[in-house]
Order: structure tokens, then sequence, then C-alpha cells
């Protein structure tokens, strides 16, 4: 049985025609032709099973066989906020891989010992796009752009909210026996800061506007990595709940 491919093609019960990527992509790689089914996805909730209509040059239209309403595949709202990584290719992967696993929303922090003060997020609008395709995804993650540290701390004043970082002499609990506390439908938000860390200023900053300082396991781990693990802790604390 030959695969339904996903399209992102946002308000899509409003419009008969692909976006000019994904139409590209439909036309030039996958050589849809009138008849085909393709499989729509609007990044708000719902999935559209629908039929090419017309094909020509770089536009493929499409009519709506069927809408089918999605409810989300984890409760609560699960909320990243890290410091970019120097190499642009890590920070990429881990925005992908996190889609895949499952976010609501990606924030990126300019921090004290941060090696990457600008960012993209262009580019990984697309990788965020492309990561919800490819794992059948009804919802589609925020990308917010970079905020300093300070701001960000200021900006979120409410809620379950946790800083990790490797200082020992700041008291740390593990991330997950936290989680695991919580109620299936509660929101999280976790950072995770720069390969140097946060600076202990920093992490003294969040945990004096109630952050809950916390460890990600005995590993030290790479900020790429770092940021994939809360999030997988989260999702799998939300499953066991």
């Amino acid at each position: 049985m030959k695969e339904i491919r996903f399209f992102y093609v946002p308000e899509a019960a409003t419009r008969q025609e692909l976006p000019p990527d994904e139409a590209s992509h439909a036309l030039r790689v996958l050589r849809l032709k009138e008849g085909d089914e393709l499989m729509l996805t609007d990044g708000a909730g719902t999935f559209y099973r629908a039929e090419v209509t017309m094909v020509a040059n770089h536009h493929c239209c499409y009519r709506i066989v069927d809408k089918q309403p999605q409810q989300r595949q984890w409760p609560g709202h699960i909320h990243l906020a890290i410091a970019p990584t120097k190499m642009n290719d890590r920070i990429e992967w881990m925005t992908e891989k996190a889609v895949e696993v499952g976010v609501d929303e990606l924030s990126f922090l300019d921090c004290q010992f941060s090696e990457r003060r600008q960012l993209k997020t262009e580019r990984l609008e697309k990788i965020v796009v492309a990561a919800v395709k490819q794992s059948h995804k009804a919802y589609k993650p925020t990308i917010n752009e970079m905020t300093p540290f300070n701001r960000f701390i200021a900006s979120h004043p409410g809620g379950h909210r946790y800083i990790a970082h490797c200082y020992q002499e700041v008291p740390r609990v593990n991330l997950f026996d936290q989680l695991c506390r919580l109620k299936s439908a509660d929101d999280v938000l976790v950072l995770v800061g720069p390969e140097g860390d946060f600076s202990i200023d920093e992490v003294r900053m969040a945990v004096d506007a109630g952050f809950v300082s916390v460890d990600l396991g005995k590993s030290r781990l790479r900020t790429e990595t770092a940021g994939l693990s809360a999030v997988m802790a989260i999702q799998l604390a939300k499953q066991l709940s």
C-alpha cells in the first residue's frame, strides 16, 4: 500500500492550493498527478484527506475529501527554553528530534556564557514543519525568537518552571522525580543553558524568581542532548501520571 504523504498547509480548509514550497516537493520530488491522494495538516489541530485536482507549472491544487479533527497527543503545554549551540547543526538536530518526540513551544535564550548571540528562526521553522509532517502531528510547535535570559525569566512568572544546571553549590533535585509528582495536564517549562552552562548568577536569579533547580541525571550532557532529554523526561512523566 502506497504511503500517503503529509503536507503542511496553514488554513487548509480555506485554500485550494498547496503553498509554493509544498507544491514544489509534491510535483518535482513526489511527481503527484491529478487524482492522487494526499494528507494535509494545518498545524492547528486538523488533518484533511485531499485529492489533487490540478497540476500546472509550480501549482498543485486540491479538494478536501474528509476533515479529521485531532485530539492533542499529550495533555498540558511543554515548553523548552534553551541557549543555542555554537554549531547550528546541533541545535537544528535538537529541534527536529524534540518536535518528533513532542513539544509545544521552543524558546531560545541569550545567556551570559552563550557562544551564539543570533539565531535565524526561519531555518528552524522549516525544520519544525518537516518534523511535524514526518511524525504526523496535527499541531505545529511555536518557535520564539532569541530572548535575553533576564527578560525571559521576568516574562514567565508562574507555573511549573525548572532550570537545569551543573552547579554543585546550588542545591538541585532530579527533574524526572519532580515531573512524576505533577498531574499529566500540568504545563511545564524547562530551561537549558549554553555549552558553558548558565552563569551561577543566572541560576540564582531563576531560583529567586521561583524556578526549581534541577539536574537531568548523573551524566554531564551536551546542550542539545540536555534539551532533548528534558523533553523526553516530560513526555515520559506525562504518560506515567
